[in-house]
C-alpha cells in the first residue's frame, strides 16, 4: 500500500453469523489505520451487530433503495461523495466490486471470486488452506495477503450499560428467584431444516434442565422461527405447574440488540449452527452448539470453552438445506442426554474475586515500571488468604495503558504479575496493554478479561465480586453481574458500588459477612 488511506470503505457480509465472524478483520483494519475514517456498507438486518463498535466511524445501509440494476448507480453516487481511498470487500459477491468501481474507489481489495477479478486492483486468490480453517481466519487471510497487518483478536460485540440494564430488568421481573442458572435456547436456523435439531429433543432437554438443574429458560428466535419456538414452549407450558416462571418466550419479540443483551445474561446457550450461535460466542457466553449438515471446522463457535456436538456420519457434513436421504440422521442421532451433559459441563460453579492491581493490592506508583517501586499493601496477603480459604478464585484484572503510551515495559508487567501471583496466591492475571483511545474490549470497564476468566476457571460471574479503587472497577462488576466493592476513604456521591470499603481488609470482611447471609438464606 503506497500511502496511508484517509478514508476506508468496508463492504460487510449479508448474514448475521458471517457478520459476527468479520469483527476481528474489521478490528485489524482499525489497528492498521488508527487515524483513518472507516465506513461500513452493510444490509440493514446485520447493521446492529456493529453498533457501538469503536472500529467503525459510519454505517452505510445497503437498503431497498439500491436493489436491482437501477439502484447500483444511486448507491455508487452516494459513495463517490465520500472519496474513499480504499475499499476492502469482505463480501465475495460481484456486486460489491462493481459498486466500488462505479464509486470511483482507486484501490479495491477482495477475493478473486464470483468472476469479479478484473474489477479489483488487488485480487487475492482463495488459498485452499484458508478454507480448511475457521471462517474468522478466512477474512484475516484476505487482509494479510493485501499487505495489511492483522491483529489476533476474537469476535466481540459491544453492549451499552443501558442495554444490559434493560435485559436484567426484564429477566428479574420474570424470574424473581435469583441464583439459578439461566440457559438460552435457540431452536431455529435460517439455512434450512437440515441444520435444526428436532423440536421434541429441545423439549426433552429443557425439561431436564428445569428438573435436574433448577434452571430458568429463555427461548430465542427470529420472527420466522416463532412457530418452531412456540411449538416447544406450548408442549412444556401446558399442564406442567413446575414450569411456571421457568420459561420465557422471546422468539420474535426482540431486535438484534435486545437479543444480544439477553443472551449476554445467560450462563449457557444451546443452539443449532446459526447467527445467534455466533452472537453468543462473541458475547463470550458458553455455547453448546449442535451441528448436522454444516461444517463445524469452519463455523463452530469461535474461541475456547464451547462444546460442539455432532455425529461423524459418512454423509456429514453435506452442506444441504434439506437432508437428501430424508431422515436427517446427523441430527436425530444426537440425544437430549448428550446435550444436557454438555450443558452441565460448561455451567460454571466457582466463585471469584476480581482484583484491581495498583491501589488495591499494591501501592499505586503512577505507571509502575520497576521492582524497586513495587510495594504490596499491608494486610493484602492475609486478606487474600482468607478469600482463598473460603474457596474463592483470585483473578487480577488491570489496565496498563502505560504500555500503550510507551512509558511502561510490557515484559515488566508480565514479570510483576507473575511475582504477585506467586506471592499472593492469585490464580490468574489479565492486563490490558492498550492506549485508552483504542477503546479495546480488554480495557476496564469492558468485561472481556472477566469473561475469558469465566471459561478458563469455571467462574460463576453472578456469584462473584470485583474489588478496586476506581469507578471503572465498579462498572466492570455491573457489566458482568457481580457485586462491586469500591476502595475509598469515604463514599463518593455517585457510585454504582454494592459497597464502599476503607481498604482491602474491610472489603474482605464485608464479603465474608455477605456470604454468611447468603448461605443461611
Amino acid at each position: 500500500m503506497s500511502r496511508q488511506p484517509q478514508k476506508i470503505l468496508i463492504r460487510g457480509v449479508n448474514w448475521i453469523g458471517d457478520a459476527v465472524l468479520t469483527l476481528p478483520a474489521i478490528r485489524s483494519v482499525r489497528k492498521a489505520f488508527p487515524h483513518a475514517r472507516i465506513s461500513l456498507l452493510v444490509k440493514p438486518w446485520v447493521s446492529d451487530i456493529f453498533k457501538e463498535s469503536p472500529d467503525i466511524d459510519e454505517i452505510i445501509l445497503y437498503d431497498d433503495r439500491f436493489h436491482g440494476f437501477a439502484g447500483k448507480p444511486g448507491l455508487a453516487k452516494i459513495l463517490r461523495r465520500s472519496k474513499f481511498d480504499i475499499a476492502v470487500l469482505l463480501q465475495n459477491a460481484f456486486d460489491a466490486a462493481l459498486i466500488s468501481r462505479l464509486a470511483g474507489v482507486p484501490e479495491i481489495i477482495g477475493y478473486k471470486r464470483d468472476w469479479r477479478g478484473f474489477l479489483l486492483t488487488k485480487a487475492i486468490p482463495v488459498a485452499k488452506d484458508s478454507l480448511k480453517q475457521h471462517q474468522v481466519h478466512y477474512y484475516l487471510y484476505l487482509l494479510r495477503s493485501a499487505g495489511i497487518k492483522t491483529a489476533e483478536t476474537r469476535p466481540y460485540i459491544y453492549l451499552t450499560d443501558d442495554e444490559r440494564g434493560h435485559a436484567r430488568d426484564l429477566l428479574s421481573s420474570y424470574f424473581p428467584d435469583a441464583g439459578f442458572p439461566l440457559i438460552g435456547i435457540n431452536p431455529g436456523a435460517a439455512f434450512g431444516p437440515a441444520k435444526r435439531w428436532p423440536p421434541e429433543r429441545f423439549t426433552e432437554l429443557i425439561s431436564k434442565i428445569i428438573h435436574e438443574l433448577n434452571g430458568r429458560i429463555v427461548i430465542f428466535g427470529s420472527r420466522t422461527e416463532v412457530e418452531i419456538a412456540g411449538e416447544i414452549y406450548r408442549k412444556l407450558e401446558t399442564g406442567n405447574s413446575k414450569f411456571k416462571n421457568r420459561l420465557l418466550m422471546m422468539a420474535g419479540k426482540t431486535g438484534l440488540r435486545e437479543a444480544a443483551a439477553l443472551i449476554a445474561e445467560c450462563d449457557a446457550f444451546v443452539t443449532n449452527d446459526s447467527g445467534l450461535m455466533h452472537m453468543a460466542s462473541a458475547l463470550l457466553v458458553p455455547v453448546v452448539a449442535i451441528f448436522g449438515s454444516t461444517d463445524r471446522t469452519a463455523t463452530r463457535p469461535f474461541g475456547e470453552g464451547h462444546k460442539v456436538i455432532a455425529k461423524d456420519l459418512p454423509c456429514a457434513p453435506c452442506m444441504k438445506r434439506e437432508c437428501p436421504e430424508g431422515h436427517t440422521a446427523c441430527m436425530t442421532e444426537i440425544t437430549a442426554a448428550e446435550v444436557f451433559s454438555a450443558v452441565r459441563e460448561i455451567l460454571a460453579c466457582n466463585k471469584a474475586i476480581f482484583l484491581d492491581k495498583d491501589g488495591t493490592i499494591i501501592e499505586d506508583k503512577n505507571y509502575l515500571n520497576s521492582f524497586d517501586d513495587l510495594v504490596i499493601l499491608p494486610g493484602a496477603k492475609e486478606s487474600l488468604r482468607k478469600l482463598k480459604d473460603a474457596g474463592f478464585k483470585l483473578i487480577g484484572i488491570t489496565n496498563q495503558s502505560g504500555i500503550g503510551r510507551g512509558i511502561v515495559d510490557e515484559e515488566f508487567v508480565r514479570e510483576s504479575n507473575a511475582y504477585l501471583q506467586k506471592e499472593l496466591g492469585i490464580d490468574d492475571f489479565y492486563y490490558c496493554p492498550h492506549h485508552p483511545d483504542e477503546r479495546c474490549p480488554c480495557r476496564k470497564p469492558e468485561p472481556l478479561p472477566a469473561l475469558m476468566a469465566r471459561f478458563r476457571h469455571g467462574i460463576n460471574l453472578k456469584a462473584s465480586y470485583v474489588i478496586g479503587d476506581k469507578e471503572s472497577d465498579v462498572m466492570l462488576a455491573a457489566k458482568i453481574g457481580a457485586a462491586g466493592i469500591l476502595l475509598a476513604a469515604q463514599s463518593p456521591e455517585n457510585t454504582a458500588a454494592s459497597h464502599v470499603a476503607m481498604d482491602l481488609s474491610a472489603a474482605v470482611e464485608w464479603i465474608m459477612e455477605r456470604e454468611k447471609d447468603i448461605s443461611t438464606g
